[in-house]
């Protein structure tokens, strides 16, 4: 249901509020370049520190923005199930095509308790769901028996897979028919290979119509051809991981192009001046410093 390239959008901010006169050119930006599907309010949107009214604002926006020209993945999870539930309620009411439900962080459930979470979940909102499997930055992560077993509810859709393994990957595949989708821009093609039918993509902020060049050879089976976009974008996409925490070096990009400020709310702070230069370099290797 949901594949392809699909942007991991930022949120912009202005003076410590958010930028909703930037939002909505990145959100342009995105359709001008086919983008298959908008995913606000995940981690590259910095939702942990958006206000729940921020948090509601900005699904609201984008929905409207986008006014059905693609599919709305709003990132909707929380690490209290209450929560959300509300906020896919929420989701639901404005008009979202579906939400993205990150595993509960801190909390460190059980499998049985990411079980019950996500069936809460999915049977107090009918509205399609993407999970989102990321243990790095959530402290515990889904086995591929919890995920299979979540599969067989029917509003459930898809995973994002960000464990890094290809073989959770390819267990999930196994186990169930869930639309994989990869959470690393640098492991979409690499997924591919198992299973994978996309990304939701960081580095899609800065290059959406290079990272839909490569899913659409990805979906079409051509793994050859969508090679030369991996090698293309591969050290792109490692450097908007690697050189700090997400989403610190995707805004730093983006400020450096002139597409919305650098200003983040803490605790996320600046990238380093020395990685800066890299980051700035990496851009001009790429071709897109005086393109965007």
């Amino acid at each position: 249901m949901f594949t392809g390239a699909m942007v991991a959008l930022v949120t912009p901010f202005q003076d410590g509020k958010i930028d909703f006169g930037t939002l909505d050119e990145l959100i342009d930006f995105q359709l001008d370049s086919g983008i298959d599907a908008i995913v606000p309010t995940g981690t590259t949107g910095e939702c942990p520190t958006l206000s729940h009214q921020e948090h509601k604002q900005v699904i609201e926006r984008v929905v409207k923005t986008v006014a059905g020209q693609v599919p709305v993945i709003a990132g909707t999870g929380s690490n209290s199930t209450a929560e959300a539930i509300e906020l896919t309620a929420f989701a639901k009411q404005v008009g979202a095509d579906a939400t993205l439900q990150v595993t509960p962080y801190y909390n460190k459930p059980t499998q049985e308790g990411f079980y019950q979470h996500f069936k809460a979940i999915a049977e107090e909102v009918d509205l399609p769901a993407v999970l989102y499997n990321i243990p790095s930055r959530c402290g515990a992560g889904m086995t591929p028996e919890t995920i299979a077993r979540l599969a067989e509810i029917d509003n459930i859709v898809a995973i994002k897979e960000a464990t890094g393994s290809l073989d959770q990957a390819s267990e999930i595949a196994m186990r169930c028919d869930l639309t994989i989708i990869s959470g690393d821009d640098s492991l979409t093609l690499p997924l591919a290979a198992v299973g994978g039918k996309g990304v939701i993509s960081v580095v899609a902020n800065i290059a959406p119509a290079d990272v839909k060049a490569m899913t659409d050879l990805i979906l079409e089976g051509d793994l050859a051809s969508a090679r030369q976009w991996h090698n293309k974008l591969f050290a792109l996409s490692k450097n908007m991981l690697t050189l700090s925490t997400n989403p610190i070096p995707i805004k730093t990009a983006m400020a450096m192009l002139d597409m919305c400020s650098a200003e983040m709310r803490l605790p996320m702070t600046p990238l380093e001046a020395g990685k800066q230069s890299i980051l700035e370099q990496a851009l001009e290797d790429y071709g897109l410093l005086g393109k965007v």
